[in-house]
């Protein structure tokens, strides 16, 4: 029997076709920097703000589901099993946590020119010290996601050449493909090829689901198989695995619904009406992808028993290639799905670059630089995109941790922030002093049960099954409370 890991995914002419593919994202590069329509941080970065539904729909959708979701959440569903199906519910709670803040910043946005989230940290509580350190872990954490879908590009590329292009290789290759397109064009260019990435990416999952269930009977067929090899999956959750389901839906919904690329959406939105159509539609996503991809993993324990952590985030891809040994004609349909795995990653990634860019840009070295010129601002941008870039790949290639791992670091440090922006919207009387003891104490707590963990692994990553994170927000809201009520008695 062949080693399935060694077989290429995709032959001459699927390679052909992804050729062709990722070189045309470079002309909707060039053609984002043609319709660029003046030299400004606020054309680059937020589309000159005249994103209409369609678009913004498919940035956001693209952007959201990511590597993680077609890598990450399907290696997360075979290591845990059925309980992993409480990820779909995480995803729809996120667009309610958007909808709690993001209509009165859009309104804000508008009214005062906002580019990044620290323009409104600046603006809402006039505190240098809180914008900066907010900045910084957005970079962090920005820098994190970049990583986790920096190694799902090398794991789809050394699958897809059966090892002939390596895993290093595959990221590179990549990685200067995205940070060219990203660079000619800013967000026109990003958003532009989000919609072709979202619909490839919205297909892809379909047709894998769908394969898959006709092919290998889905969980009818796997069901079997699965209570000899994993009885483990039928379990009743511990409370402690409960509490762990609870703390993983704090840190998405406060994590992921402050990315710093994503608010960076909700200002280019064209207006109000066109951000809450978008995030509608974005209601009903988890349903066809993160189900799907759930789905996947599991029934993958069945075909593919026994890899280890680092393996199970192969396994749409051993799947895949599994199918393409024993069924011909589903060629083209393992280009589609390839194409939709790397169109997923790239949406990432360039979105959470230009992110890191532009808070690099406005809120440092325009502090730094306070009368440098609009076009001198964005060529600054450009450069830290090239140069953030090369350090992610080389952190990529080097790191060890899962991909679900390092989703996971870059929800706990975001969940920080996520009060300064929640309460910030709506309460007129918070002060910028409590928010910034709240963050400060918040991530120390964070990182000082990450980090401990990782010195010594019997300390717990998740202290009564409760993530480092929640810890930390927890503290975090505490100290808010705190100085808020003795500010109010004063």
């Amino acid at each position: 029997m062949n080693d399935i890991s060694s077989q290429p995914l995709l032959g001459t002419n699927g390679i052909i076709f992804m050729g062709v593919y990722l070189l045309s994202l470079i002309g909707i590069g060039f053609a984002g920097r043609v319709a660029q329509k003046e030299k400004t941080l606020a054309d680059f970065y937020l589309a000159g703000r005249g994103m209409g539904v369609f678009v913004l729909f498919l940035t956001l959708y693209a952007t959201q589901y990511s590597g993680n979701t077609l890598i990450g959440f399907a290696g997360k569903a075979y290591r845990t099993g059925f309980s992993s199906l409480v990820t779909v519910l995480f995803m729809s709670s996120i667009i309610g946590a958007y909808l709690l803040y993001a209509p009165k910043l859009f309104r804000l946005s508008k009214k005062y020119n906002f580019i990044t989230i620290g323009d409104f940290i600046q603006h809402r509580y006039k505190s240098n010290r809180l914008t900066i350190t907010i900045s910084i872990l957005a970079i962090v954490a920005l820098g994190n996601y970049i990583l986790t879908n920096l190694k799902a590009i090398g794991f789809i590329v050394t699958a897809t050449t059966g090892g002939v292009i390596p895993f290093a290789e595959g990221i590179i290759l990549l990685s200067l493909i995205m940070v060219i397109y990203e660079t000619l064009g800013g967000m026109r260019s990003v958003a532009w090829t989000d919609v072709i990435q979202g619909i490839l990416l919205m297909l892809g999952v379909f047709l894998i689901f769908y394969t898959i269930q006709t092919q290998y009977g889905g969980l009818d067929v796997a069901e079997t198989t699965l209570k000899k090899i994993r009885p483990d999956f039928y379990d009743a959750l511990t409370p402690k695995e409960l509490m762990t389901w609870g703390s993983t839906m704090v840190i998405v919904f406060f994590g992921i619904s402050v990315y710093p690329h994503a608010i960076q959406r909700i200002y280019a939105a064209k207006n109000e009406h066109t951000l809450k159509r978008s995030f509608q539609i974005m209601v009903f996503m988890p349903l066809v992808t993160t189900l799907f991809m759930v789905y996947v993993g599991i029934v993958g324990v069945s075909k593919f028993p026994g890899l280890d952590r680092a393996g199970s985030e192969t396994v749409t891809l051993l799947l895949l290639n599994d199918l393409s040994q024993h069924i011909p004609w589903i060629s083209g349909l393992l280009i589609l799905f390839i194409s939709a795995a790397v169109a997923a990653v790239m949406s990432t990634v360039d979105s959470a670059l230009l992110a890191v860019s532009s808070l690099a840009t406005q809120d440092f070295y325009r502090r730094v630089r306070p009368n440098s010129s609009q076009r001198k601002l964005t060529y600054i941008g450009k450069f830290i995109s090239w140069l953030v870039m090369a350090l992610a790949v080389v952190l990529a290639i080097k790191l060890p941790q899962t991909i679900w791992k390092l989703f996971e670091i870059k929800l706990e440090l975001l969940c920080q922030i996520a009060p300064a922006i929640f309460l910030g919207v709506h309460m007129k009387n918070l002060s910028g002093k409590a928010v910034f003891y709240g963050i400060i104490v918040g991530t120390g707590i964070a990182l000082i049960i990450m980090v401990g963990h990782w010195v010594y692994p019997l300390i717990p990553s998740k202290p009564l099954g409760i993530h480092g994170g929640v810890w930390g927000l927890m503290a975090n809201g505490i100290v808010i409370w705190f100085i808020q009520k003795k500010r109010t008695h004063e």
